[in-house]
């Protein structure tokens, strides 16, 4: 039976390496699938992992039509048994139901992946629909640590380190910049004691969880 199965979890969790183990899965085992990935930190057309893995993927945007593209391919002789959605957070609520009618009209196992709320702790439209329509939501186990120490729950933009809380749902910034350039938007995962006190590492003053070892000799 195919199911739609959305995987959720914060920034960091691992998200991106699970779904290029999905599709690494149920590629030795014969079956062809579709990647779809969006804003992806490597560029356009690339599903990437934090690890350093990368495969080439399909750009998904506002005007992409899952069950179209499913219906063109197989028309014209392609097999599609499968797709992994990354970033399915960006999706529209007709996007995911397209997603759905996939699964129950066609067979196709979809496997999406995304965060499911914004920096405002508000649910993106199309998590929340996924989390409305799937037939399984696994957290990933996978966590992510706020710099205090403990599991990070939220997503927090900054702006030169300082959390802000106003301005456009989507807007793609780094998560890794060291140090974040001036004026330029980051994101950083908080604990929810964090996020609701606007202390992010920068504020705080925060070192590293594990500090370097001295030199010897």
């Amino acid at each position: 039976m195919a199911e739609l199965v959305f995987f959720a979890g914060t920034m960091d969790s691992g998200k991106s390496t699970l779904a290029l183990q999905i599709d690494h899965n149920y590629r030795r085992r014969g079956l062809t699938g579709l990647i779809y990935s969006r804003n992806d930190r490597a560029g356009s057309g690339v599903l990437s992992s934090r690890l350093g893995l990368s495969v080439a993927a399909v750009e998904a945007d506002d005007a992409t039509d899952f069950w179209q593209e499913v219906v063109t391919r197989r028309t014209h002789g392609e097999r599609v048994d499968y797709l992994v959605c990354d970033e399915a957070q960006f999706y529209s609520v007709a996007q995911v139901e397209q997603l759905a009618r996939l699964v129950d009209d066609m067979g196709v196992d979809v496997f999406a992946f995304g965060i499911t709320t914004d920096f405002r702790t508000r649910l993106f439209p199309g998590s929340a629909r996924l989390l409305e329509l799937a037939d399984r939501v696994e957290q990933l186990q996978v966590q992510s640590l706020c710099w205090c120490g403990r599991r990070a729950t939220h997503n927090a933009r900054t702006v030169d380190g300082r959390m802000v809380t106003e301005g456009e749902q989507v807007v793609v910034g780094d998560t890794e910049a060291e140090p974040e350039p001036a004026g330029g938007v980051g994101y950083e995962v908080l604990c929810r004691r964090h996020h609701v006190r606007r202390e992010t590492a920068a504020v705080a003053g925060a070192a590293e969880l594990s500090p370097e070892t001295l030199p010897l000799g």
